[in-house]
């Protein structure tokens, strides 16, 4: 006796009620897997972004805010800051490195970043063709940007102001791609980098009163150490103290690394004493997934609900089954067919429905994680690209199939009590 074949075609010869049952299997595993999906690939892109980054003083504002538009380039910046007081700020000997950014403009959607070579190094990007940054208004691009804007080493581009397509254009200026970057698998993906006095240059600022050399020194500085730092500002220090601190450039942030966790201490006093304000990324990211997490618990459980309610249509679907084909097993016992047989055959059904609801899960899943990834990459040039199967994913397929068993087992058990000569007589 072929169970499998004949457990087929009982399924079959109720469509509707298969496909209920099949497509609230579906739906749940669905919802949890992309829900896996995406909470292990936020991590990931989260986690890489933010490794050996400290603090980040920028604009007071939101802490959050700050972290995302420095960090991860997702949101507006909070403002600007002057660039002497973020290195007076940077100069403490607890802080082993500071990189500077100067933000605000952007070509095609993808931001462009003033920073120095530290910030590469940081992210571990290399050049891959051309050259890094020598010279204002050279630029080197992220390979995200080489394979949507199409420009390529030796390109020249003006840059819009704002960090979207809609901005003004600063046509008197243009910048010109010197190089681009190998894949790095961070956020220099999807970068535009060039020195920080480019940014200034493009904003007006004149390099010929000395500001443009500035720029040099600081993002020297400001890749060093902190003693480095001290060195360099001895006599600004001096000169500061004498006369008060001068009106200068501005950047965006200072991304800060600290030579021992001690240094968390300098947030409070960066806040308190300071017109800037310091951000500590791994608190502020943990909060946010904090708060996505209630969510994501909400939908979860969503989910689960669907995938229990799928096993009840499945018992309901072979309770009804098993009352209609009873005449139908108890031929088949009195042809020879066990009980265990018959019940085995119940349980095969409640087990393909329940593979089915998971591959058809898995795969619409996917779908939703390519979907979701078009519009992240199309608005902040994030990917969300790995579709391979999560360790989690097979305590899914547990959990579906376990559902699925239990679902057929209940009305199975209806075999071992029926009694042959009697349903045959009824019939």
């Amino acid at each position: 006796m072929n169970l499998a074949k004949i457990s087929w075609s009982n399924l079959t010869d109720k469509p509707l009620s298969s496909f209920l049952s099949g497509l609230l299997m579906t739906l749940g595993i669905a919802i949890i897997s992309l829900l896996l999906l995406l909470n292990k690939q936020l991590q990931d892109q989260f986690s890489r972004n933010i490794r050996g980054i400290d603090m980040v003083i920028g604009a007071k504002g939101s802490p959050l805010q700050l972290i995302l538009s420095s960090i991860y380039q997702i949101d507006s910046p909070v403002g600007n800051i002057p660039l002497a007081e973020a290195e007076r700020l940077t100069r403490n000997p607890m802080i082993k490195t500071a990189i500077p950014l100067a933000m605000g403009d952007s070509y095609k959607s993808f931001r462009i970043v003033g920073t120095n070579k530290k910030y590469l190094d940081h992210f571990g990007a290399s050049v891959a063709q051309g050259q890094l940054f020598t010279n204002d208004l050279d630029v080197v691009i992220g390979t995200r940007v080489a394979a949507a804007t199409g420009l390529k080493v030796g390109d020249s581009f003006a840059s819009q102001h704002g960090l979207d397509a809609n901005g003004e254009e600063h046509g008197d200026k243009k910048y010109k791609v010197v190089g681009t970057l190998a894949p790095s698998n961070s956020v220099c993906d999807q970068l535009i980098l060039t020195n920080v006095s480019s940014i200034w240059a493009v904003h007006n600022h004149d390099s010929a009163n000395g500001e443009g050399h500035h720029d040099d020194e600081a993002t020297t500085a400001g890749g060093a150490t902190a003693d480095d730092l001290a060195e360099h500002h001895v006599g600004e220090d001096a000169h500061e103290d004498e006369h008060g601190p001068e009106a200068g450039p501005e950047i965006t942030s200072m991304l800060v690394k600290f030579r021992n966790p001690m240094g968390m201490m300098l947030k409070r006093g960066i806040d308190n004493n300071s017109k800037l304000q310091a951000a500590l990324p791994a608190i502020e990211v943990n909060r946010l997934f904090d708060l996505l997490g209630v969510g994501v618990q909400t939908l979860r459980g969503l989910a689960l609900a669907i995938i229990i309610v799928a096993g009840i249509s499945v018992f309901v679907s072979l309770y009804n089954s098993l009352k209609e084909r009873r005449y139908e097993m108890a031929l088949m016992l009195s042809m020879g067919a066990t009980r265990a047989q018959l019940f085995g055959m119940l349980l095969l059904e409640g087990l393909v429905l329940a593979l089915i609801g998971f591959v058809a899960g898995l795969a619409m899943s996917r779908l939703g994680l390519w979907l979701l990834s078009q519009f992240v990459e199309g608005n902040y040039h994030y990917s969300f690209s790995d579709a391979s199967i999560l360790p989690d994913e097979w305590w899914l397929l547990a959990v579906a199939v376990g559902i699925g068993l239990v679902a057929a087992a209940l009305p199975a058990i209806g075999v071992y009590r029926m009694n042959i000569s009697r349903t045959l007589t009824e019939e």
